[in-house]
């Protein structure tokens, strides 16, 4: 079950040439794939594309009716291999991912089709996670494209030219026989727009036939000697080829300026935030008009030497707007104009910071320290921006960290707090971590987890401690990394190296930290898919002996397992499926069944949990062996007592966590389950006034003798 359906949004896939299209950035470039006449799409979700994934899967239909085969993809090197289908044959494909990390993943069969090049056109849409929204480490795709000589396109954040770019990029592709890399950061797939649409097109060769008709290429395969010939003609063939194209197509755009003395040079993606920064220091106007020229680099690799040295002609001084480092664009620029015997002065890093993402404040702080330097008249305006951005700075250094933690009701929550139970009773372990929502462990209250290496490599992260000890390393993984890579590279390496470690194997039946896809584990069914694979059926298959199933929820029997794997030495790898239904997923199946129940009449219940105030003794040793957002305090109702009690809010999802990890750790008796009833029938309101009688007996009671006390 995705995060969101896009069965109506993929409708307008339909829309006729000639019609506006209005929606979000990722349906275009859905709807750009279909007018480029795509024949095969395949890819891995990850932010920030996870919803183009999602999209091509409701979008089915409308892709069948055009021949349009699409994959959800095993993982990123799956789907970039899918491309060795536009190698010898003139068929145009489609492959996306998150970037880095998926690019890291995928970059052996990539690397291997750039060394080859292609025949139809290949373009890999990766979606650009860098910057204060990401979850992954800082790299950009720059220096991946450079190694491999893959073109990498970068468009002004609009949907026509987002579309505009989609389809140059598989122009660009087959002009010079090599895949292209098309970068869309994280505003870009989400931004709101319009375009006209053009007509959606049949790939030009069906699958089928390129099937039934199978050509050869000896020397499109990466072996000597072929692979040396590859390399020579990246350079003498292919590069003048995509530097021709980029030129004759002009893919990469200047807007003239008032100034003729300095210019400005900016990534395609940055140039949203440029011109409205130029706004705000009275630069450029609101629909583009600017005083200083601005060339635009869709087309960030390769550069075109002679735009950059015609941009720069006749210039004194040029600021280079590069995002993140190492600063390969400014280096490249600084060569070709020196080159050319060009003195114009390029600005980059010495005036924008090396690192970090640039965002509206930091941009103007550049753009203010470039024109001091290259104008020293320029004085910048003073407005309410800048007003309130120096009340933020003032404020900032006094606000607290705001770290990301697991959802309420998380099912892998309770894994966690039985692991730090058990490290109370035993010591501490070495914890391999990986990808995925299990990560926030590392963060309080926790505090488990000492590595993570990349997704599904948990257990392959602890194999250098296959060693003996009182205390086994222990890996974790999810049940998404475990389909990814996790299945071979950590649970079929530990049981070809014989290690004694455990593997807990998080499973709640989605792809939950990519927006809740489904794998082959999944519970339920899904159409197109096969699904209801066991995991622990699977580690059985590639050799592990010791392999058990536990419900999360059930703290006791998940503490003793636990303590079980970790007590049985010498006996090969352990595999413990922690498996209980994300709760995000489960809240977004079962509330619109539960609402309509409601609304129809039907006597429905709803379990909520609570903290009896007078029992709580307000030390919140369940807050920190819990940690669930709907766990927190309010003021202590007892006037004599000052520390606040522990309370359940509304958000309390009722998966009963926080009593469980009351009872298993011993801590006071305080937390209650309640029944909420909906439409109660007779026998419910005959019960609650029982109920309710004998409580205010039982009250009275209790009042008369206080007063005999007192």
């Amino acid at each position: 079950m995705p995060e969101r359906s896009f069965k109506k949004e993929v409708e307008k896939l339909r829309i006729p040439a000639g019609e506006e299209f209005a929606g979000e950035g990722i349906l275009a470039v859905t709807k750009a794939l279909l007018q480029s006449g795509v024949s095969y799409v395949g890819g891995y979700q990850g932010a920030p594309i996870s919803h183009l994934m999602d999209v091509l899967s409701d979008a089915q239909d409308i892709l069948g009716e055009l021949g349009v085969h699409f994959e959800s993809s095993a993982n990123e090197g799956a789907a970039a291999a899918m491309a060795a289908a536009s190698v010898n044959y003139p068929l145009r494909g489609a492959v996306t991912f998150k970037s880095t990390v998926g690019t890291n993943v995928a970059s052996d069969a990539l690397a291997n089709l750039a060394s080859g090049g292609v025949t139809g056109g290949v373009v890999i849409i990766v979606g650009e996670d860098y910057g204060e929204g990401s979850s992954i480490m800082q790299e950009r795709s720059h220096a991946f494209a450079m190694k491999s000589q893959i073109w990498l396109l970068d468009p002004r954040p609009n949907l026509p030219s987002i579309v505009e770019a989609v389809e140059n990029a598989f122009e660009l592709s087959e002009a010079s026989n090599t895949p292209v890399f098309l970068e869309l950061r994280m505003r870009a797939c989400h931004v709101y727009g319009s375009f006209i649409s053009k007509e959606n097109r049949k790939p030009a060769l069906s699958l089928r036939d390129a099937l039934e008709n199978p050509k050869r290429q000896l020397d499109r395969i990466v072996l000597p000697p072929a692979s040396f010939v590859h390399e020579q003609e990246k350079i003498s063939k292919r590069w003048p080829a995509a530097v021709d194209f980029i030129r004759e197509k002009k893919l990469n755009e200047v807007f003239e300026g008032e100034r003729d003395d300095l210019g400005i040079i900016v990534q395609g993606g940055l140039y949203n935030a440029l011109l409205r920064t130029m706004e705000r220091l009275g630069l450029a106007d609101a629909f583009g008009g600017t005083q200083i020229p601005i060339y635009v680099l869709n087309v960030t690799y390769p550069l075109v030497d002679d735009e950059v040295t015609a941009f720069c002609s006749g210039k004194h001084a040029v600021l280079l707007v590069e995002e993140s480092q190492p600063n390969y664009i400014e280096q490249a620029i600084n060569t070709v104009l020196r080159k050319a015997d060009n003195q114009t002065r390029v600005f980059g890093k010495d005036v924008l910071p090396a690192a970090g993402e640039y965002t509206s404040k930091v941009l103007r702080s550049g753009l203010v320290g470039f024109m001091r330097e290259a104008d020293p008249a320029f004085q910048p305006p003073e407005g309410p921006f800048e007003t309130m951005a120096a009340s933020i700075d003032a404020v900032a250094p006094h606000l607290p960290e705001r770290l990301p933690g697991m959802c309420t009701g998380c099912p892998e929550r309770p894994v966690f707090a039985s692991l730090k139970m058990l490290q109370k009773e035993m010591g501490d372990f070495h914890v391999s971590a990986d990808i995925g929502c299990h990560l926030f462990s590392v963060l309080p209250p926790f505090h488990i987890g000492n590595t993570t290496m990349g997704y599904g490599l948990g257990a392959a992260g602890a194999a250098a401690f296959n060693t003996e000890s009182s205390n086994p390393a222990i890996s974790i993984m999810g049940d998404g990394g475990f389909w990814h890579n996790g299945l071979t590279s950590g649970i079929g390496n530990a049981v070809f190296n014989k290690s004694d470690g455990l593997t807990i194997v998080v499973d709640n039946n989605y792809s939950a930290a990519t927006g809740g896809q489904n794998l082959l584990s999944s519970k339920g069914s899904a159409e197109n898919r096969s699904t209801q694979h066991p995991i622990e059926r699977a580690v059985r298959g590639v050799g592990v002996k010791w392999a058990k199933t536990v419900r999360t929820y059930d703290i006791a029997e998940m503490r003793k397992t636990l303590r079980e794997a970790i007590s049985k030495k010498n006996s090969g790898p352990k595999v413990l499926v922690a498996q209980s239904e994300c709760m995000l997923n489960r809240q977004r199946r079962e509330k619109p069944l539960f609402a309509k129940a409601v609304n129809n009449g039907e006597r429905v219940t709803r379990d909520r949990f609570g903290v009896d105030e007078e029992t709580c003794t307000g030390d919140h040793a369940c807050i920190r062996l819990s940690g669930c957002p709907s766990l927190t305090v309010k003021p202590n109702p007892d006037p004599l007592k000052t520390q606040p009690v522990s309370f359940v809010d509304n958000s309390c999802v009722g998966c009963g966590n926080c009593g469980e990890v009351a009872h298993e750790a011993v801590l006071c008796p305080s937390f209650y389950k309640a029944q909420v009833i909906f439409n109660p029938n007779g026998l419910d309101r005959f019960v609650w006034r029982v109920r309710n009688a004998v409580i205010q007996w039982l009250q009275t009671r209790a009042d008369k003798r206080r007063l005999k006390l007192a």
